[in-house]
């Protein structure tokens, strides 16, 4: 029994820091209570420690990655406020943790999954610095994150589980990362049977160990004697990875006794968490269309039409790595709820989630009849489609066997995209709730239906938060932590490691809805953005990237709209003079915000130094010109957006040079 929350790329649709660690306490705190009562019953076995591995902070670069979902999103600025927010509510910040975090997978991982046990990864300086690894950094200097994970795949040419460039070069070097390193689930037996750079596992077990590689989930290191014995490995070798393990322990309290001794069962799963899970989906929600049908009234509704494979059903609440909730509430059942009777719910399954029909005896398309009756006979449709960790997901996880777990394209199966057409067949005014990890070609729903919601996996109650937002209990007010494409045709290779054309930062198409994108109830706009204040810190100088400059940012809100209502106020970065610039203005600051109808109110947002820096070609983080645009909105300032929005977001000119004059 667990609190299951939304999936983590619901929970980075929320950005809200302040979330992230109530949730990473609230696991903690459920951790402990399970970790104190099985160990009073002597038990010892998988899943009843008190190290977790998560957050998963993998940039998800490429929508056709299956575990995709378990990270943050696109974004490494974004990726990294929210998971050092997770860590410190997970570890807490006493001199005993609660619990033990990992950062994983260390790094450069984002698919494919059928190939990743011998698959390298090859990423040049720039992308390397600029994306893959800030996230890991922030969260190792920053938030101290007790435990890295190495991913399965190679980087470079050598695998991440037994790399001297990523662990000592990197990690333990030039980042001083005092904790232990872990290996991915079997990753250390790979160097010999898949990547090939080992012949023996004596010599993967060494290979491992000598990089920094302190403990290893799975069975190679059985053999670390003999590789003791062949003069692979010293003695001094395996004590330091013995330590780094053991302090672990002493620092999670497990010889001397802890004030979360006390923690009793009664916290799992308890009132407190299992509101917090519902607020966690509420905020998570993004609305992407809404063609004046939301939100819905129940005196004016007699008749719902309830259509769909994820309508009715549990694992779409869930993702993968999930726990084991006392109750579920599907969309259906919390529509039903709510509306307590006042509204008749008509019900159908309408197809299989990837089959052709949904009774092996029926003929093809056997619900879709039905679908349509149901959707002739409602005043209103809710249509309930999407995937479920069957279809996205780990690698040897999913039924999904052909990708292991990734996504060939970004369509829905067939069966669902048949079922589209026969309910907008019908005439009647259709919502699309979308259950997915990732992002999906929605060109058809936007076309032809009325409103969407991105639900995600919006964890086991997901179905009350659902129907709050669909019946204007609450305003939607989540925003895309990723880009969705118009397509996956002009992506690049999904094996193309390269950042160009991939993700908002460098797009160069259009974006179906953009990364940042999402409406609420409520009219939110930035009327008025301005610097306030620069704080230099130490020398200015191309390269010293550590130091700069901080600046903070003034943004008037106002919510013109008729619904109180969350928005995201976001500030987006771009230098106007270098050369290694990204493409695109970047995010640089957010901040989540309650605004009544008709508030307004001043918002004060901060522009760390790395947001002033730029990425060479060699890797280097420098301080690189003096001019910069910022922009302050509720949206990102792309075309697309403005288009979708109908205004612009507020732009600000910077001029480093001339700090003297701002006050």
């Amino acid at each position: 029994m667990a609190t299951v929350f939304p999936q983590a790329i619901g929970m980075a649709a929320a950005f809200d820091e302040e979330l992230a660690e109530a949730v990473g306490a609230c696991v903690a705190t459920e951790g402990r209570a399970k970790y104190n009562e099985f160990s009073a019953h002597n038990d010892r076995d998988i899943y009843k420690g008190l190290t977790f591995w998560s957050p998963n902070i993998n940039i998800f670069r490429d929508p056709r990655w299956g575990r995709g979902h378990e990270t943050y999103g696109e974004d490494p600025y974004l990726t990294s406020r929210l998971g050092v927010a997770y860590v410190r509510g997970m570890q807490g910040e006493g001199e005993v943790m609660k619990a033990a975090a990992c950062a994983k997978h260390f790094a450069v991982h984002s698919g494919p999954e059928a190939i990743r046990h011998e698959f390298n990864a090859k990423a040049d300086p720039k992308d390397m610095e600029e994306t893959y690894l800030p996230a890991f950094e922030v969260l190792v200097r920053e938030a101290h994150v007790e435990a890295v994970m190495g991913a399965y795949n190679r980087v470079n040419g050598e695998p991440c589980c037994g790399s001297e460039t990523l662990i000592c070069g990197i990690l333990r070097g030039k980042w001083d990362f005092k904790g232990h390193f872990v290996s991915d689930c079997w990753a250390i037996r790979d160097f010999h049977e898949n990547h090939m750079v080992t012949s023996t596992p004596a010599q993967s077990a060494a290979m491992a160990l000598n990089a920094g590689c302190d403990l290893n989930c799975g069975v190679t290191y059985l053999h670390l004697l003999e590789a003791y014995r062949q003069g692979l490995v010293t003695e001094s070798d395996i004590t330091e990875a013995a330590v780094r393990l053991f302090t672990t322990r002493f620092l999670l309290g497990l010889f001397d006794g802890s004030e979360y001794d006390g923690i009793t069962y009664e916290k799992v799963e308890c009132r407190e968490h299992t509101a917090l899970a519902e607020k966690a989906a509420r905020e998570s929600i993004v609305l992407l269309k809404n063609e004046g049908i939301l939100p819905l009234s129940i005196e004016d509704i007699r008749t719902i039409g309830v259509i769909g494979p994820n309508a009715d059903s549990r694992k779409a609440l869930v993702g993968n790595y999930h726990g084991t909730s006392s109750e579920y509430v599907t969309v259906v059942e919390g529509i039903r709820e709510y509306v307590d009777g006042k509204v008749r719910i008509l019900f159908s399954e309408g197809c299989s989630l990837f089959e052709d029909r949904t009774e092996s005896l029926a003929l093809s398309g056997d619900r879709l009849a039905e679908a349509r009756i149901v959707a002739e006979h409602s005043d209103v449709v809710v249509l309930c489609l999407g995937l479920n960790e069957t279809l996205e997901g780990e690698e040897g996880d999913t039924g999904n066997s052909y990708v292991s777990g990734d996504k060939m394209d970004l369509l829905l199966p067939e069966p669902q995209r048949d079922l589209m057409e026969a309910v907008a067949s019908s005439g009647k005014p259709v919502i699309l709730c979308m259950m997915t990890g990732s992002a999906m070609d929605l060109r058809y729903p936007a076309e032809h239906f009325d409103a969407i919601l991105q639900l995600w996996y919006p964890g086991a109650r997901g179905g009350r938060s659902a129907a709050q937002i669909l019946f204007g209990a609450v305003s939607p007010s989540g925003k895309l932590p990723v880009t969705f494409y118009e397509d996956s045709d002009r992506l690049p290779e999904f094996v193309d490691y390269r950042m160009a054309g991939r993700t908002y930062r460098f797009l160069e198409e259009r974006a179906q809805y953009p990364f940042g994108f999402g409406l609420t109830y409520g009219d939110v706009v930035v009327t008025e953005a301005r610097v306030c204040e620069v704080k230099k810190e130490g020398e200015r100088r191309r390269e010293r990237a550590e130091s700069g400059y901080k600046v903070s940012v003034k943004a008037t809100v106002w919510n013109q709209g008729g619904c109180d209502t969350d928005d995201v106020i976001q500030i987006y970065i771009k230098n106007r003079d270098s050369e290694y610039a990204v493409k695109n203005p970047e995010l640089c600051a957010f901040k989540r915000v309650h605004l009544k109808s008709g508030e307004v109110r001043e918002v004060t947002l901060q522009i760390g130094h790395k947001a002033f820096t730029v990425v060479n070609h060699a890797g280097e983080r420098i301080l690189d010109g003096v001019h910069y645009d910022l922009y302050a909105g509720t949206f990102q300032p792309d075309k697309r957006s403005v288009k979708l929005m109908g205004r612009e977001t507020v732009r600000m000119e910077l001029d480093l040079g001339k700090t003297g004059d701002i006050c």
